[in-house]
């Protein structure tokens, strides 16, 4: 009887990796893709040091998964104690570090909210500027959403234009609407956009697009984080039940 128990408890551990090891695969090749993805995402992420920064964890995170999961897996297969006792402090390390990301997202999450993106537009915004960072950044996003400003085209009445400008309202060439939503589009009417005409402009503020756009990914992410948590914790608990086990 003692015997079946550890071989049930081998295959429940072999499983449990085996779903680390997709896990992991799947945050590694999502981190890839944002970092290389051509659609003008990648110059997002490379301008924001937070969201840069998070892109390389979520590699390194998945690489680390990922070797884990494969490790978990042979130790199992293998009643390596070795194996099974250096998988179980890792994946201990990893299920707090994970739990820690988790906690800090929810106590900084009002610094996602739509006053606090509106202030920093108004703030740094440098209207067609794209030796600046933070303007080529914005411009990027509602080039590639096809919006404009935070809540809608008002956001930039207080940025002053530029100075050569002889047009009485300078709405930003990013706002107006493009025949290919990218910065080689051709401009549907550039002059009439940037004189106030709306029916030529992006009339939507990006955070209302954004938010519907990843609203379904941004669920579907936590409960994905929720599950390798739990995935995890089972895996910690099998492998030490088959450390015990292991003469």
């Amino acid at each position: 009887m003692e015997g079946d128990c550890l071989s049930c408890m081998k295959y429940l551990m072999f499983l449990f990796n085996f779903f680390i090891f997709l896990g992991g695969a799947c945050l590694l090749g999502l981190g890839i893709w944002v970092i290389v993805d051509p659609t003008g995402f990648r110059e997002i992420v490379a301008a924001n040091p937070l969201l840069f920064t998070g892109a390389y964890i979520m590699l390194a995170m998945g690489a680390m998964l990922f070797l884990l999961g494969f490790l978990g897996c042979c130790g199992a297969i293998r009643e390596n104690k070795c194996l099974l006792l250096f998988f179980f402090m890792f994946i201990l390390l990893i299920f707090l570090a994970e739990l820690s990301a988790a906690i800090l997202a929810f106590i900084f999450r009002e610094n996602l909210t739509r006053e606090f993106f509106t202030k920093e537009l108004k703030k740094h915004y440098q209207r067609n500027n794209d030796t600046d960072v933070f303007s080529s950044t914005w411009n990027s996003v509602m080039i590639t959403f096809a919006c404009c400003g935070v809540n809608g085209p008002e956001d930039f009445e207080a940025i002053p234009h530029l100075p050569h400008s002889s047009l009485e309202k300078m709405t930003p060439e990013a706002c107006c609407q493009r025949e290919l939503q990218s910065r080689e589009g051709m401009f549907i009417n550039k002059e009439a956009c940037l004189t106030g005409i709306e029916r030529f402009q992006n009339r939507q503020g990006c955070y209302t697009v954004i938010l519907n756009s990843f609203e379904t990914y941004v669920y579907l992410a936590g409960a994905l984080a929720i599950g390798v948590l739990a995935i995890e914790l089972f895996a910690m608990i099998f492998a030490m039940c088959l450390f015990r086990g292991i003469q």
